[in-house]
């Protein structure tokens, strides 16, 4: 498979070769969604040639198969990886920012091996316990970063296929949370779920169309 996106002289090499590594990437996956959990994933990747990760990429640019092959790669190669999921209610609860936030946090420390420094998709994050840096399009410059989107989207929509199956009818396996014309008349014809995001204003659309 032809190796696609971030080389292997990425930002997080740079960061090793000052003395920083090993470096860890984060990113999250279901920001934009009204339903279903908010997926955050931390990734180090391995510094040999053979830890690289065929085909890696920004997981928005991957096919599902691709992204599911990636996964494999990343799980049987990287130094380490670590995700966690943020429950709909709790996005309601503390607003999707934090939660986002708070998400990425947690996944840094769940990682098995301590990272000396982190780099985020977009935004800095702070709290990290270790120096950081937002990088813009960081899953389309970075390995790291990519490995985290993949990481977090793989996670994110396996969790969207087995709620499709706990709550039939409302299509998670297809749109996996996200808002589609397929979602909302689902949404609107059999109302939210404990799934769906409340604050969310097409969800409180949605409860007041299926209540008249």
């Amino acid at each position: 498979m032809k190796r696609v996106g971030p080389g292997p002289m990425g930002p997080e090499r740079l960061l090793q070769r000052a003395g920083l590594g090993p470096v860890a990437g984060c990113d999250e996956a279901g920001r934009g969604a009204c339903a279903g959990p908010l997926v955050a994933a931390a990734v180090i990747l391995g510094g040999g040639r053979s830890d690289r990760i065929p085909g890696l990429a920004d997981s928005k640019k991957l096919t599902p198969r691709a992204r599911e092959a990636c996964f494999e790669q990343i799980m049987a190669h990287a130094r380490a990886a670590a995700w966690v999921a943020v429950p709909a209610a709790e996005c309601d609860r503390l607003g999707i920012q934090e939660a986002d936030i708070q998400a990425l946090r947690r996944a840094v420390a769940r990682l098995p091996v301590r990272p000396q420094y982190v780099i985020s998709d977009g935004f800095p994050v702070d709290g990290l316990g270790v120096p950081g840096l937002g990088m813009w399009k960081g899953d389309d410059v970075c390995a790291c970063v990519s490995a985290a989107s993949v990481v977090a989207k793989v996670v994110r929509d396996r969790i969207m296929v087995q709620l499709d199956a706990e709550l039939p009818g409302y299509g998670f396996a297809i749109h996996k949370g996200y808002v589609t014309r397929l979602h909302q008349q689902r949404l609107e014809e059999l109302g939210p779920s404990p799934q769906h995001r409340l604050t969310y204003a097409n969800v409180v659309r949605a409860a007041k169309v299926h209540a008249s």
